[in-house]
């Protein structure tokens, strides 16, 4: 996880977790180009365009990959998560046994808590 510096910095990842802060997920969009982007920067990967907006994420997304990290304390996942949006992002899926996360599962994100910090996480979709 990141170091207390890293969440209180000045720039977009300290914008991201004060959203998280407040329960809301939040990606950025390109205004001249509607493209979306996540993790938080300060211009768009494809076009170098620096009018990034912040909006709220449907939550909607896909497990494009998983696997399970083994630990005494407890075993737990680790996935990349296509959102609807079209990033990819690293997290976890809760709710259910490590194991039984899939590729192609429909998933729907929520902000919760990994260790003390706010993350977003996501729960098989209904």
């Amino acid at each position: 996880m990141p170091t207390e510096d890293y969440f209180s910095g000045p720039g977009p990842e300290r914008r991201y977790y004060d959203y998280l802060k407040e329960g809301k997920f939040m990606i950025q969009r390109s205004r001249s180009s509607g493209n979306f982007t996540h993790y938080p920067r300060v211009m768009e990967p494809a076009t170098g365009a620096a009018d990034l907006e912040w909006v709220e994420a449907s939550g909607d997304g896909v497990v494009y990959a998983t696997t399970v990290n083994r630990q005494r304390s407890g075993d737990y996942n680790i996935a990349l998560i296509d959102l609807a949006e079209g990033p990819r992002m690293m997290s976890r899926v809760v709710g259910i046994e490590p194991a039984d996360v899939k590729i192609g599962m429909k998933v729907k994100a929520k902000v919760d808590k990994i260790g003390d910090h706010d993350a977003v996480v996501f729960e098989p979709a209904e």
